[in-house]
């Protein structure tokens, strides 16, 4: 009995306390989501259309090029005044949101869940940035999937989970937001957070998604320890004129992982003269 006991004392620290435990929890989700069949692992290509015709298929002559296990001739997807309809070749099993289809009119992503065009295990469905659309690819067999090796974090600390006061801004009040392609778009926010982090004070504003407080924020281990871009945040909405900043949950965005993400990046007021060393760690060499 008293060789188990420093067994048992070990496996009980190990545990954690409570808070530690739902932080690792939510790390473990977020890496299952990345992996998952759908998840930013598996997106294998993106092919930005011009007005007009745009064939698809394994065919190097495409102007969209499948892997090799796709149909050679896949379909033609159109695009017209901002509108994208894809036309399958009548030789090719093609499902448009499950089902058999020739010729369907495409959502994009910026009109809520976009449609799915399925060949066998690829996925292919719309994306829209600003002006611009196309194709998003995605393929359970990807390299990115098959090669990943798996998430890297600072040790859980609750020094980094801390409560900041929360300011409103004005009625439909945005901000501007920068994104990889070179664009910015804005976006709307309701105010900004003001917290305290060793001695000092600092602020960060988010931007509205899905009720929820979304930060994009860059710090000084940026480049060093952290993905370089910066990092992402959520947190609920405010109570009582409070938020709960929580960075053991800042997390890498899709960049970190795959060259065809198209991520915002942080405004100007985001960059942060602190060194955050909580969260998740960058990505391999990124």
């Amino acid at each position: 009995m008293r060789a188990a006991l420093p067994l048992a004392l070990a496996l009980a620290a190990f545990a954690g306390t409570p808070y530690e435990t739902s932080v690792r929890d939510w790390r473990n989700h977020l890496e299952q989501s990345l992996k998952a069949t759908g998840g930013w692992l598996s997106v294998a290509g993106l092919f930005w259309l011009k007005p007009g015709q745009n064939t698809a298929g394994s065919d190097p002559s495409s102007d969209i090029v499948l892997p090799n296990r796709a149909p050679a001739r896949l379909g033609v997807f159109e695009l017209h005044d901002g509108k994208v309809t894809f036309r399958a070749n009548p030789a090719a099993q093609v499902l448009v949101n499950g089902k058999p289809a020739t010729t369907a009119p495409l959502k994009s992503d910026v009109e809520g869940s976009p449609d799915v065009v399925q060949s066998g295990d690829l996925a292919m469905t719309v994306i829209q940035r600003g002006s611009r659309y196309g194709i998003r690819l995605r393929d359970p067999n990807s390299k990115m999937r098959q090669e990943f090796t798996g998430l890297h974090w600072y040790p859980v600390n609750g020094a980094y989970r801390v409560t900041a006061k929360f300011v409103p801004y004005g009625k439909d009040y945005k901000i501007p937001i920068p994104n990889i392609l070179g664009q910015t778009e804005m976006e709307p926010s309701p105010g900004y957070v003001q917290f305290t982090l060793k001695g000092m004070t600092y602020r960060l504003t988010p931007v509205l998604e899905d009720d929820q407080l979304f930060f994009i924020f860059r710090d000084q281990t940026a480049g060093r320890t952290t993905y370089g871009a910066g990092r992402f945040l959520y947190s609920d909405l405010p109570k009582d004129g409070r938020v709960i900043l929580d960075f053991n949950k800042a997390y890498n965005p899709p960049c970190a992982f795959t060259p065809y993400a198209t991520c915002p990046l942080p405004p100007k007021q985001n960059r942060l003269k602190v060194s955050i060393e909580a969260g998740e760690l960058k990505y391999r060499s990124h």
